[in-house]
């Protein structure tokens, strides 16, 4: 008895989340109930024939058979009911990839109302409507306030509201059509965000099911919210250490740079000219390159000019860059200030204390991948601190540079990105870096010459602005150095 009464529970289940399931099983309960009636008039009147009785008795026992098989077979019902939790799952959380906004919050709404007996669904923050859908729905605009003390108190107190009238809801006019509700807030990292409320036409209507229905949907959406806000965290920090690294090199490569120009002002001012020239680009650029992401080929192009500086600071027996570059990158896109980290990183390191530093950068594209190797002939590095560089209790001296090219990396190309680091003491180091689909994204992508294109003239510009008042400033200023 137990077990019937368990599959009846499941099968009035189904009939509020499945509707064909429940016509299927009405019309077979009908089928029965007018077999049922035949068989009893035909066996009381002595004018029907033995075959019709006999039909009659079989459409009755087939449509008992098909009752019994759809009330005693849950397994159905509850493959069903995961398939639909699975479906609306998915579309929330890709209605949600930019958090919950009005948009996300309005097509939520529309996405649920049909999966419960509620005559109205609606989510909030803590202050306005975000998404409304179902009756009353100009009563409620979204972006307007909210109307119900009740969902104030959900608010506040943090707990699901299971309300039985409209007095219970606290509609601040009585004419409604909604006379229930039940109010689950939405909670992220402990603080409630807002609430997902079903409106009914009757307090009749919430039974345990829907209740779990509710619950279990503002448990997923509470879920999906606090996911989208650790990403935006995510970016942020990334976005933030980016900042910071910024910060971190420029102030010491500044003062390094004009030393440098100071110092050739009375030795050899056409070099200081187009130094100082270069360095103002170089500079500007640096600053402006803090989107998610610029051409591989700008990025390579900054790594030459960085080098032109600290060339001349050590000088050219000390100091010498290659750069290899078979292929064409003009149009793929990589994150910014991901290949000069790394070449700072051999001059700041590899630098011998006597004798020349070769490094040497080389990019190539393999199938859908782009792949960078920086190499210098450098000190080199044990093995344990080559094994240990990105780690962050890493005590290597190559700071925060290293790690964060790396998790720049994975967060822009995914977890197939990778960062290789090879070195021998005495021999130099190689990094790798392999860009998985940059070279496939740059094919689907449009305007990326037109991009470049625009770049370059930018800084032709920058150039010529800098051109012209700077031979003058320099014969002003160099007799005073």
């Amino acid at each position: 008895m137990a077990e019937i009464l368990k599959n009846y529970r499941d099968a009035e289940y189904a009939q509020k989340r499945f509707p064909r399931s429940f016509t299927l099983e009405m019309l077979t309960f009908t089928v029965s109930a007018l077999a049922a009636l035949a068989m009893i008039w035909m066996l009381f009147s002595p004018q029907v024939s033995i075959p019709a009785v006999v039909i009659a008795g079989v459409v009755f026992t087939l449509s008992i058979v098909i009752v019994i098989r759809l009330v005693m077979d849950p397994d159905s019902v509850r493959a069903h009911q995961s398939e639909e939790v699975l479906v609306v799952a998915s579309c929330m959380l890709g209605y949600m990839k930019d958090g919950m906004n009005q948009q996300a919050a309005q097509q939520i709404c529309n996405l649920l109302l049909p999966s419960t007996s509620a005559i109205a669904v609606s989510i909030t923050d803590c202050e306005k409507v975000l998404g409304y859908t179902g009756v009353e729905a100009f009563e409620n605009p979204v972006g307007g306030p909210i109307r119900t003390s009740a969902t104030y108190d959900a608010i506040e107190e943090g707990e699901t509201y299971v309300l039985y009238t409209a007095e219970e809801i606290g509609f601040p006019d009585t004419k409604t059509q909604v006379n229930a509700a039940i109010i689950v807030p939405l909670k992220v990292g402990g603080a409630v965000d807002g609430t997902l409320k079903f409106y009914y036409r009757s307090g009749k209507k919430i039974t345990e099911t829907q209740k779990s229905i509710a619950e279990g949907f503002g448990l997923m959406l509470s879920s999906q919210m606090a996911a989208a806000e650790y990403e935006e965290q995510r970016k942020l920090a990334t976005a933030m250490e980016l900042k910071m690294l910024q910060s971190q090199i420029n102030p010491h490569f500044l003062f390094n740079t004009i030393n440098t120009i100071a110092s050739l002002i009375r030795t050899n001012p056409a070099k200081a000219r187009v130094l100082l020239r270069d360095f103002a680009v170089f500079y500007r650029s640096t600053l402006e390159d803090s989107s998610d992401r610029i051409l591989l080929e700008r990025e390579l192009q900054q790594t030459q000019r960085y080098f032109s500086f600290e060339v001349a600071r050590f000088g050219e027996d000390r100091l010498e860059l290659k750069v290899n570059q078979t292929d064409d990158f003009s149009s793929m896109m990589v994150p910014p200030f991901i290949v000069q980290p790394i070449a700072e990183n051999a001059v700041k390191h590899a630098m011998p204390s006597e004798g020349k530093l070769t490094v040497s950068i080389s990019a190539q594209i393999d199938g859908d991948d782009v792949i960078v190797v920086v190499e210098d002939d450098g000190v080199g590095m044990s093995q344990e601190a080559c094994e240990s560089i990105m780690h962050p209790e890493s005590s290597t001296g190559l700071g925060i540079a290293v790690k964060n090219v790396h998790d720049r990396m994975k967060g822009f190309f995914g977890p197939d990105a990778s960062m290789q680091v090879d070195s021998q003491l005495g021999e130099g180091t190689r990094v790798t870096l392999r860009f998985p689909g940059c070279a496939q994204r740059a094919s689907q992508s449009q305007g990326a010459e037109d991009a470049l294109e625009a770049m370059v003239q930018k800084d032709r510009a920058g150039e010529d602005v800098l051109r012209r008042p700077l031979e003058l400033t320099l014969e002003d200023i160099a007799p005073a150095l």
